[in-house]
C-alpha cells in the first residue's frame, strides 16, 4: 500500500492579513496531481485542516474542492482534527463522507475504531487520534487523573493497542496512527498555536513503539523523529521564520511485514517569502533585491527618519509586500526611558521632545510649557505640601521662599524673569500653540504607513519621538500600549 502524508493544511488562513485561500487551493491540487502521479492508495492527514473552528464559507469550498480533487485522482483520505479544528464541525456527517472515501476521525470514541482499507498483503488499520485537550477528554478516556498531554495520549495509545491485539487473528494487519500532537524531538517553526498545559506541551516518542508507522501533525516543518515517526508540516509556509523551509510530503510505503520504505517528494513554492532590509531608496532601486518582487516580502527600513507612506511606496517594486517596519539606525535600542532622562530638569526634556517632534520651542512657547509644568506641580502637591517645598527652597539660600501663590519652575521658586514670562497673557479661547500640530496630523493608514506628510508636525516624526520617550517602561507601566499595526510599531493612547 503507498499512503502519502500531509498535514496541517490550515484553509483560510492568513497571511499578516493577506488572504491565501489561492495560494492553498493551488497546493492542494499540487497534492493531488501528485497522488495521480505516483498512483497513492491513501492520503493521510493528521489534523488542522482548517484555521479555525468555524472556518469561513470560502474556506470550507477550497477545502472541499481539494479533497474532491485528491479523490478524483484515486486516493482514500484519512482524517483527523487538530487544534484549530472543532471536532464537531469537522466530524459532522462523517458517516456518510466515508461512503465517499473521506474518513473522519475526530472524537474519543473513534479512536479505537480504525479504518481499515485492504491491499494484496491483506488489511491495515488506519486510527485517528484528534488533538485532545486535557481538561476536557481525561474522563472520557477513563484517566481522570491525568493533567498532561502524555497522560492523555498515553491513555489513547492502550485503546488502539487492545484493539489492535483483538486483532492479533487477523493475519497480515499492518497499523498506521495519525496524531495531532507535540512529540519530544520535534522542533517548531514559531507558526504552531501552543497547546502546552502547565507548561508542558509533549508527549514521548516511546508512546508510538510498535506502530508500523505514525504520520503527525502539529509542526509545520517535514521532520523525521525517528523512521517510522515523522512530520510532514504544512503545504505552505505561515510565518517569514519559515521562508528557508522547503515544504514537502512522504510516501510511505507498506509491504506485507510492515513499513518497507519512506521518501520525500518536495512541493511546488506557490510563492515564496523574502526579508529585505536597508533604506527606501534603496529597496525600490537596488537591483540586488529584483528577485524579490514576486515573493511575499517583510522589508525592514533603516532610514535616519522614518519614511511616510511606506509600504504603499514598496508595494510600487514588491506587490505582496506584508511586512514593514522601522530600525532606527543609531543609539542603542536597549537604552530605557528613565535612563534617557536620569538627572535633567522637566523643561529640558519637555524641550528636547518639542525640538525632536517639529523644531526648537520659542521662548514665549517654553513660557507657556513653564506655566503648565508649575500648575501641574501645585496640583500634584496640594496646599499641605506647598509649605514643605517652602521651607525647602529657603533653606537653600540662593533665593527667597515663595509664596502659595508663587509660581514654582522645577521645584524652584521662580526668578523675576521667569515670573514675567509666566504671566505672559492668556492663551485665547479655542487657540492651540504650534507644538500641539504634531499630534493632530492624522492616524496611520493600513499596513502602518503614516498618511500624512511634511517637515513640521507630521504624524510620523511624533510617532518617532514617541517611541522614543515611551518605549518599553510606558508599556509596562500600563500607560500605552505599544502593538503591531500592519507591519509598523505604532504607540496608542
Amino acid at each position: 500500500m503507498r499512503i502519502l502524508h500531509t498535514s496541517d493544511w490550515h484553509i483560510g488562513r492568513t497571511f499578516h492579513g493577506v488572504d491565501l485561500l489561492v495560494d492553498q487551493e493551488s497546493s492542494l491540487l499540487a497534492i493531488a496531481e501528485l497522488v495521480a502521479a505516483e498512483q497513492v492508495d491513501v492520503v493521510v492527514l493528521p489534523g488542522d485542516v482548517y484555521d479555525r473552528s468555524i472556518p469561513s464559507a470560502d474556506a470550507i469550498a477550497v477545502c472541499n474542492r481539494g479533497f474532491e480533487a485528491i479523490r478524483a485522482a484515486g486516493a482514500t483520505i484519512v482524517a483527523t482534527s487538530g487544534n484549530h479544528d472543532s471536532p464537531t464541525r469537522l466530524g459532522a456527517l462523517g458517516s456518510f463522507a466515508a461512503a465517499g472515501g473521506l474518513h473522519l476521525r475526530c472524537g474519543i470514541s473513534e479512536v479505537a475504531r480504525p479504518v481499515m482499507l485492504s491491499d494484496s498483503h491483506g488489511q491495515v488499520a488506519f486510527y485517528g487520534i484528534p488533538y485532545l485537550e486535557p481538561e476536557i477528554t481525561r474522563a472520557e478516556l477513563g484517566v481522570p487523573q491525568a493533567r498532561s498531554h502524555a497522560e492523555i495520549l498515553d491513555a489513547a495509545m492502550r485503546l488502539i493497542r487492545a484493539d489492535i491485539a483483538g486483532r492479533s487473528g487477523e493475519a497480515g494487519t499492518r497499523t498506521v496512527v495519525l496524531a495531532h500532537a507535540f512529540v519530544v524531538g520535534g522542533e517548531a517553526t514559531g507558526s504552531e498555536r501552543s497547546i502546552s498545559v502547565g507548561g508542558v506541551e509533549t508527549v514521548p516518542l516511546s508512546a508510538f513503539d510498535g506502530i508500523d508507522y505514525v504520520a503527525l501533525g502539529h509542526l509545520h516543518s517535514p521532520q523525521t523523529l525517528s523512521e517510522s515517526v515523522r512530520y510532514s508540516g504544512s503545504p505552505l509556509p505561515y510565518s517569514f521564520g519559515e521562508r528557508s523551509h522547503r515544504k514537502a510530503v512522504w510516501i510511505v510505503e507498506l509491504e506485507a511485514d510492515g513499513l518497507s520504505s519512506v521518501r520525500r517528494h518536495d512541493l511546488p513554492v506557490v510563492r515564496g517569502l523574502s526579508q529585505i532590509s536597508g533604506t527606501l531608496d534603496e529597496l525600490l532601486g537596488a537591483a540586488e533585491y529584483s528577485a524579490a518582487e514576486a515573493d511575499y516580502v517583510s522589508a525592514t527600513l533603516t532610514d535616519t527618519r522614518r519614511p511616510v507612506d511606506s509600504l504603499r511606496r514598496l508595494r510600487e517594486r514588491f506587490p505582496h509586500a506584508v511586512h514593514v517596519e522601522w530600525a532606527r539606525p543609531e543609539g542603542n535600542p536597549e537604552l530605557r526611558y528613565r535612563e534617557r532622562v536620569h538627572g535633567r530638569r522637566d523643561t529640558e526634556v519637555a524641550e528636547s521632545f518639542l525640538t525632536d517632534v517639529r523644531g526648537a520651542p520659542t521662548p514665549g512657547e517654553m513660557a507657556w510649557l513653564e506655566r503648565a509644568l508649575a500648575a501641574a506641580v501645585r496640583e500634584k502637591d496640594g496646599p499641605s505640601r506647598a509649605p514643605a517645598r517652602m521651607a525647602s527652597a529657603a533653606l537653600e539660600g540662593d533665593r527667597a521662599a515663595p509664596s502659595v501663590d508663587q509660581p514654582i519652575v522645577d521645584g524652584r521658586a521662580a526668578s523675576t524673569d521667569q515670573r514675567s514670562e509666566l504671566e505672559a497673557p492668556p492663551i485665547e479661547q479655542g487657540h492651540r500653540p504650534d507644538f500641539d500640530a504634531a499630534a493632530d496630523a492624522g492616524a496611520p493608514e493600513s499596513g502602518g504607513a503614516a498618511t500624512d506628510s511634511g517637515e513640521r508636525g507630521t504624524r510620523a516624526d511624533f510617532d518617532v519621538v514617541a517611541e522614543e520617550y515611551a518605549g518599553d517602561d510606558f508599556e509596562a507601566a500600563g500607560l500605552f500600549d505599544i502593538g503591531d499595526v500592519g507591519g509598523d510599531s505604532e504607540l496608542s493612547a
